[in-house]
């Protein structure tokens, strides 16, 4: 049976896997950015006004960074894909605020795709021996 949010590995796929450094760094950099922000935005719930500000959409989107790394550290293709479209959106994002938010932003999704997507990172998503 097939599930998307299936956390088992074979025990044969991990003696093949090796986690590359890069990946274990990126995924946790992701979980960290998600937790950070929804102690941010935590901060932000009125219980008067629960919907106010998007304030739900906000706390999902950073739930997703972090979905998206412990699926990475899982060796889901999935979590690469969404740690990826998670700073894509970001970078759509800040265009709407400063130069400079939109700026690092950039440069953090630049970062993202060279380490997510490098032959490395690609073998051990899909699984090949190293």
């Amino acid at each position: 049976m097939f599930c998307i949010f299936s956390w088992e590995i074979s025990s044969d796929k991990l003696f093949e896997m090796k986690l590359p450094l890069s990946i274990t760094i990126i995924s946790w950099f992701f979980i960290a950015a998600g937790i950070t922000g929804i102690v941010y935005h935590a901060r932000e719930f009125n219980i008067h006004d629960p919907f106010a500000r998007d304030l739900l959409l906000a706390l999902f989107i950073r739930l997703l960074a972090i979905v998206g790394g412990i699926a990475a550290l899982r060796g889901k293709e999935w979590g690469r894909w969404l740690m990826f479209t998670w700073i894509g959106y970001h970078v759509v994002l800040s265009f709407f605020h400063t130069w400079d938010q939109t700026a690092i932003h950039g440069v953090l999704f630049i970062i993202t795709a060279y380490v997510l997507f490098r032959p490395k990172a690609s073998a051990y998503f899909k699984g090949l021996p190293k």
